[in-house]
């Protein structure tokens, strides 16, 4: 897999040739550097850490959502603690998949 980056705004291209202009800016191919194999791996990574991020946050909306149906049955107190509890840490992971994501895009880590 071949990355290239636009220098004029930081857009990343995967192909095997720089494309004739830049999506984003419109620079032209020349702007474009290729990637050296290690920054390549990083986005890579950094890619997949993300869709994961982000699929974990889909799944802890589940989470808040079927808690908050539980604590609504109210079937017994117990029960009801389990809801909350659940609630308050689904919120919480979510907010901090999402200051992570931010961290991310503020790094160039989006890629």
């Amino acid at each position: 897999m071949k990355i290239w980056k636009c220098e004029v705004c930081g857009y990343l291209h995967d192909g095997e040739e720089a494309p004739e202009k830049c999506p984003k800016c419109g620079a032209p191919r020349d702007k474009f550097s290729q990637l050296s194999s290690e920054a390549t791996e990083l986005v890579a990574k950094s890619r997949r850490t993300n869709d994961i991020h982000m699929e974990i946050a889909a799944l802890l909306g589940r989470v808040l959502a079927l808690s908050e149906e539980g604590s609504s049955i109210n079937l017994d107190p117990g029960c009801k603690a389990i809801f909350e509890k659940s609630k308050a840490a689904a919120a919480s992971l979510q907010q901090q998949i999402k200051a992570e994501l931010a961290a991310h895009m503020n790094k160039g880590k989006w890629g």
